[in-house]
């Protein structure tokens, strides 16, 4: 290994939060919400990004996630990628909980790339992806008995519907595949079918039915932005998870290995829009004027 890759920034991808396939802390969050949130993701992204370098032994990339974890924690040295979620925190009385969980789920993805069923998959989500929408909501100070099942739901349908838009890339690049073997067994698919340029009616048929198990999930969160005392929150979630809902129908007709899933920049602004508007427009005049 390099010795120009022992920090965790020296791993950096050079992602950032406007490259990410669904708003993150966009304008419609208040802006006295936005700093810790972004600092959360920047966090995250450090610890994705150790997870997913190709240079980097398995063993090498849990012992950096285990280091940024102590730095934000304060058990061992600071590091540049966590001292600003660290101030957020500390600004905020919030515990680094959710982060640290993201943190284990990347320890997953360094020790492992094949699940075995959709169980499995889901308890990958719940430290993947669940622990975003925990820290978002208690940074705006709701209710996690309220609102943290439904959040759950749809965090865990945005992670599977980034899964099935990459699951060709993911495959490639890192040799990993988050789509459950059961499920390729089932339709007589196999994990090699991923490398190809066009998916097989096998491949096309286990994206199928991933993708009506993902609607499912977004169907047990759409009453989340409803739950929201934030109304700005409540657009933004509305937003996002209109956006999953087209994306993840597209999914039952397109092949993601050789059709593009995702919208347009202009069509993707005005469905987000459209969705924030509707979420404003049902709620009481109250959190009308608070917006």
């Amino acid at each position: 290994m390099s010795a120009a890759l022992d920090t965790a920034t020296a791993t950096r991808s050079g992602k950032g939060h406007h490259d990410e396939n669904f708003p993150v802390a966009s304008h419609l969050i208040h802006a006295r919400h936005r700093p810790a949130i972004l600092a959360f993701y920047d966090y995250v992204r450090a610890g994705d990004d150790i997870a997913d370098h190709n240079d980097l032994t398995p063993e090498r990339k849990v012992a950096m996630l285990d280091a940024l974890a102590d730095a934000l924690t304060g058990a061992g040295p600071a590091d540049p990628e966590a001292d600003p979620l660290k101030r957020e925190l500390a600004a905020r009385a919030l515990p680094p909980l959710h982060a640290l969980e993201l943190l284990d789920a990347f320890r997953m993805d360094a020790r492992k790339n094949r699940y075995a069923d959709w169980n499995e998959l889901i308890h990958y989500c719940r430290y993947s992806a669940m622990p975003v929408g925990r820290f978002v909501l208690d940074v705006h100070g709701e209710d996690p008995a309220r609102v943290y099942r439904t959040s759950d739901a749809i965090c865990a349908a945005l992670q599977v519907l980034n899964h099935l838009q990459d699951c060709g890339k993911d495959f490639r690049k890192l040799n990993r595949v988050y789509i459950p073997e059961e499920t390729l067994r089932k339709h007589g698919a196999s994990v090699d079918m991923l490398g190809e340029a066009k998916a097989p009616p096998q491949l096309r048929a286990v994206i199928r039915e991933l993708a009506e198990r993902t609607l499912t999930l977004l169907d047990e969160g759409k009453t989340l932005p409803a739950l929201i005392d934030d109304t700005r929150l409540s657009m933004e979630i509305a937003a996002i998870h209109r956006l999953a809902v087209l994306l993840t129908r597209g999914l039952l007709t397109r092949d993601p290995l050789s059709e593009k899933v995702h919208h347009g920049k202009a069509a993707f602004a005005f469905i987000a829009l459209g969705a924030a508007a509707g979420a404003l427009a049902r709620r009481p005049f109250r959190g009308r004027a608070a917006a």
